[in-house]
């Protein structure tokens, strides 16, 4: 009897369990025995088996339903130190496992396509994308599993943030999670009609000052004022903070893949600081509360779509490896399975996963930033706007073109 194993790496995500289940079921169909391995590559790493169990159908055939992994997830990395790979493929050879199905994002698959290449063809690998951060290289219009549903249950919260601040004369600057890229933030923003959104592919530059992202900050507060308006709510993508001077952020700590642990940096609270200050030199009193979304999203149940998808994905990554396939991410595009290898998604310059960025010439983000309230060219282009604008924010129309005019070029 040929074995599978089952891990998932990173983060949670609406749908771990529905691949789990899928997964399960139709490798058991096909005389499989499936073994679930708790927590990521961490005891694998170790050589410990006794965090490894058997899975049966009667154990995940209701389990689509459920938010969370049944087999937890985590960040180690196999791929670290020489050892720990020799310890992995040593650990899953004591198990007798012929293939491998590892649920993740960028750095899991990164570290299922280097156990792979350490087992050098005694080992069939497969990945399933996850993330809700939708930022694996995936075509456009090709989601990763989570993201819908963490978009609409995002959506909900900004939606009673936007109610509060509307009912207490607040604005919100709220941190979405998104290490890379600005697709969750974006989308949240879009489905829940926000105020403004600011994400990190605005700026082609490597590194952005963090009074340029005040100042946008800023000045949407003194357009909301220019329209009678005194609250709001902007999303802003947590990669921004890859962006700054890391001499304007701190001391930073690094998980096992080198990333930096964004969440604790809090983006939103110096921001809040900036403008604040900023605002009460010229008079102006404005309450900013900052808040984080990410955390809240990951663990939810998934909704219809994920669901789907997803028992679709773990069918698929099945098949792919009964009928002899390795070393690749399953795909459903156009309702059809096309894996992609590992070595189209691994940039061959940096040896990481290539990363999907927000197409910010696309008319899918141009239209969610035309309904943005925040300055634009047209706004400095007309006299009685800038007039407006400039009394809004106390300040001389000279003083107003001079302070935001960079931002509009």
């Amino acid at each position: 009897m040929k074995t599978l194993a089952i891990l998932v790496g990173g983060g949670p995500s609406p749908g771990i369990n529905a691949v789990i289940a899928a997964a399960t079921i139709e490798a058991r169909n096909h005389g499989l025995r499936v073994l679930g391995c708790r927590d990521g590559f961490k005891w694998l790493m170790e050589g410990d088996v006794q965090h490894v169990r058997e899975l049966e159908i009667a154990d995940v055939s209701r389990i689509h339903f459920e938010g969370g992994s049944i087999l937890r997830t985590s960040r180690s990395n196999p791929a670290r130190t020489p050892e720990a790979l020799r310890m992995v493929a040593e650990t899953l050879s004591r198990l007798g496992v012929s293939y491998l199905l590892t649920i993740g994002g960028d750095d899991t698959a990164f570290a299922a396509s280097r156990v792979a290449r350490a087992m050098a063809g005694d080992l069939a690998v497969v990945h399933v994308p996850k993330t809700i951060d939708n930022d694996l290289p995936l075509p456009p219009e090709v989601p990763t599993f989570g993201y819908t549903t963490a978009v609409n249950l995002g959506k909900d919260l900004v939606q009673h943030l936007m109610g509060d601040a509307a009912t207490t004369g607040k604005w919100f600057f709220v941190t979405v999670m998104g290490r890379h890229a600005g697709h969750l933030a974006l989308g949240i923003a879009g489905a829940a009609a926000a105020t403004l959104a600011v994400i990190g592919e605005e700026f082609p530059e490597d590194r952005i000052p963090l009074e340029r992202l005040a100042d946008i900050l800023e000045g949407a507060i003194i357009k909301r004022r220019a329209l009678g308006q005194d609250h709001g709510v902007a999303l802003l993508a947590e990669g921004l903070l890859e962006k700054l001077d890391p001499a304007t952020v701190g001391p930073v700590e690094h998980d096992s893949y080198g990333n930096v642990r964004l969440s604790e940096l809090e983006l939103a609270r110096l921001l809040k600081e900036r403008v604040t200050a900023s605002l009460r030199t010229r008079g102006i009193e404005v309450s900013i509360v900052a808040k984080d979304v990410g955390y809240e999203l990951r663990c939810a149940p998934p909704g219809g779509f994920d669901i789907q998808y997803c028992r679709s994905l773990g069918y698929w990554a099945i098949r792919f490896l009964l009928d002899g396939g390795s070393e690749a991410m399953v795909t459903i595009q156009g309702g059809k399975l096309l894996p992609m290898r590992f070595a189209e998604i691994i940039d061959p310059t940096t040896g990481r996963v290539r990363v999907r960025y927000v197409d910010v010439t696309s008319e899918m983000y141009q239209t969610l930033y035309a309904y943005m309230i925040r300055l634009k060219p047209q706004d400095l282009a007309d006299p009685g706007q800038v007039r407006a604008l400039a009394r809004a924010g106390n300040l001389t129309e000279a003083e107003f073109v001079e302070r935001f005019s960079p931002l509009v070029r």
